[in-house]
């Protein structure tokens, strides 16, 4: 198969159109993809920024003010953390009472 130099420039054209359409809707893509994540971490942003600036006027009282929000939310996560512990256990106790009947059940004399 022999091509002519009309059919190769052709070619060229349409790889060169097709390589320079798939980096445009790369890049279209990428922007609007960058768009949703910065809106959706604005939140997140925001409130970093208010840490930094916190964080730049920190001292000894400032420190034990937030060393206490601190604590205060690790006992409210441990809290948390036990209660949905206990409503787990509370959800698997008759099953597990049933089998220890079944076990003392079996060491009894007959």
């Amino acid at each position: 198969m022999k091509l002519s130099p009309k059919v190769l420039k052709i070619l060229l054209i349409v790889v060169l159109l097709g390589f320079g359409i798939g980096f445009y809707m790369q890049d279209v893509k990428h922007e609007e993809s960058t768009a949703h994540a910065w809106k959706a971490n604005r939140y997140n942003l925001d409130r970093f920024n208010k840490i930094m600036e916190y964080n730049k006027k920190m001292n000894s009282s400032n420190w034990r003010v937030l060393k206490d929000s601190i604590d205060q939310q690790l006992d409210t996560l441990m809290i948390l953390r036990f209660r949905k512990e206990v409503d787990s256990l509370e959800n698997t106790e008759p099953q597990a009472y049933s089998d220890q009947v079944e076990v003392h059940a079996s060491f009894m004399p007959q």
